[in-house]
């Protein structure tokens, strides 16, 4: 007789296990998706104010120390973060050497470009620039002291407290900024509100984290650490100089004016894409890290994720891409109308780099670090070849080259992941494949009506648009697969508010 009781309490303990798994990720993914949202309108909102203050000039001028400073970010985090949030066990002595060694390289990169600073502004004709990089070495700093702070803010799942930091820190910069601005600092407002974020994240992970190292302990081993951070800090590398080949090509042959509208049209399109995958990364990775033995449990967070992610915010680069007019019209100005057709491309562009997220996921949670190496490896050149042969048509074909490129490589990406673990490959391909067309469908819906009517007011065109898309999607759930992709999706809506396991 106890033997039978006991059973049903170790059946109910797993379904509480699991339940409370998922219920965590629901609640973190609607914490998580909440403040970023808070953080888009607050990126829009700093968006319309400063382009009204500063000139594409001044942004030029800062998008060319960015490109360094985003090299040197991927070496100071040193794939350290999320090995520490992906390890199955993590002691306080490996903990404080890891901060010690994110710290250090910060220094190291600071002084780095600090030095570096003189040639810089050689090579891009601006003298301006040798300031702007020797103050923001400080940067470096600050964020090599705030990696393992956040780290151990996602290693306990404590989304609240990162989605609060998420929306204070741009919030604070960006009131910096436009002060600034308004007093005629001109980049100086830009290189200021950079500088506040960083410092202001530190204090709030430094704060929220309720942690402090230790002094290093030669004793205590993070080699396994330093050797998947390796591999995953090569690939970003790869990955990062393949995607910004085209920044450097506009700074350093087009001028800082070019790349100021080239940069202005990129950051409205990848950095709202990024401000949305960055933060569900941190939610699904220490998630997807709990169940990784779990195959069946495993691939199907997978699949729903890639359509979480894919159908949103692809019928949303949909909107930008028929909208980029109205849009530059209304949020930047009239002096900004020649990105428009630099936002329609990288509305395309943002559409295939999203469908390929997912796979880096898998990569991290199963510590296939170097797998994901020799993939950047291989695929590197895609975009480098794709955009210098986009020269030949100026800067609107260097933006057309890095459009082209990742439509290339994410059908790559899912076979190669699936050569090196298991994947729902077919799944995950069916799965993009509905995504893209009911994007493509709707895309041209939505071009026909705006083509049909009469020139709008800016925000009435956008709603138009909107409409249209939205109506056009209404239509295509009538496809039993894109009604079940709907009812998925809605399934997944209704779990995050319940906050109920997934």
């Amino acid at each position: 007789m106890k033997l039978s009781e006991k059973s049903p309490r170790v059946t109910t303990s797993a379904s509480e296990t699991a339940h409370n798994l998922g219920s965590t990720a629901a609640r973190g993914a609607l914490i998580t998706l909440s403040g970023q949202g808070i953080r888009i309108l607050l990126q829009i909102a700093g968006v319309v104010v400063l382009a009204r203050l500063l000139s594409p000039h001044d942004y030029g001028l800062l998008a060319i120390v960015v490109v360094i400073i985003g090299i040197g970010e991927i070496f100071r985090d040193f794939g350290l973060s999320s090995a520490a949030v992906r390890a199955p066990e993590l002691t306080g002595g490996q903990r404080t050497n890891l901060f010690w060694i994110n710290a250090a390289i910060g220094v190291s990169l600071g002084g780095v470009l600090f030095a570096i600073s003189g040639p810089l502004a050689t090579a891009a004709g601006q003298i301006e620039v040798q300031s702007i990089a020797r103050a923001m070495t400080v940067i470096f700093i600050l964020n090599g002291l705030t990696t393992q702070f956040r780290a151990h803010l996602m290693r306990d799942l404590q989304f609240r407290r990162l989605a609060i930091i998420d929306v204070i820190a741009p919030a604070f910069a960006l009131a910096v900024a436009i002060s600034a601005a308004l007093l005629g600092w001109g980049y100086w407002s830009l290189v200021a509100q950079q500088i506040t974020q960083a410092l202001a994240i530190l204090v709030g992970t430094a704060v929220g984290a309720r942690w402090l190292p230790g002094l290093p302990n030669q004793n205590v081993s993070v080699r396994p650490f330093l050797r998947f951070g390796a591999n995953l800090v090569l690939s970003q590398i790869v990955n990062y100089g393949a995607n910004n080949v085209d920044t450097a090509v506009v700074g350093f042959v087009y001028g800082p004016t070019s790349l100021g509208l080239y940069n202005r049209a990129y950051q409205l399109v990848v950095t709202p894409l990024s401000q949305i995958q960055s933060p569900v990364t941190s939610v699904a990775i220490p998630v997807l890290a709990k169940i990784q033995e779990d195959q069946r449990r495993f691939s199907a967070y997978i699949v729903r994720g890639q359509l979480a992610l894919g159908y949103p915010i692809s019928l949303g680069l949909v909107g930008v891409a028929v909208a980029a007019e109205p849009i530059t019209r209304l949020m930047l100005g009239e002096q900004w109308l020649a990105a428009v057709p630099f936002l329609q491309l990288f509305a395309v562009a943002g559409i295939a780099r999203n469908l390929a997220f997912v796979g880096y996921w898998v990569y991290v949670v199963r510590g296939l670090s170097g797998d994901l190496f020799r993939f950047s490896l291989a695929t590197g050149l895609v975009p480098v070849i794709c955009v210098v042969v986009g020269t030949q048509w100026g800067v609107l074909g260097v933006a057309a080259g890095f459009a082209i490129a990742p439509w290339l490589t994410w059908p790559v990406s899912l076979l190669w992941l699936s050569r090196v673990t298991a994947v729902p490959t077919r799944a995950l391909f069916t799965g993009a494949l509905r995504i893209i067309g009911v994007a493509g469908v709707s895309a041209g819906a939505a071009f026909s009506v705006t083509i049909a009517l009469p020139a709008m007011p800016a925000l009435l065109s956008i709603a138009v648009t909107a409409v249209a898309i939205g109506g056009t999607v209404g239509l295509l759930c009538l496809i039993p697969t894109i009604r079940r992709d709907a009812k998925s999706l809605l399934e997944v809506g209704v779990l995050v508010k319940r906050r109920k396991g997934l």
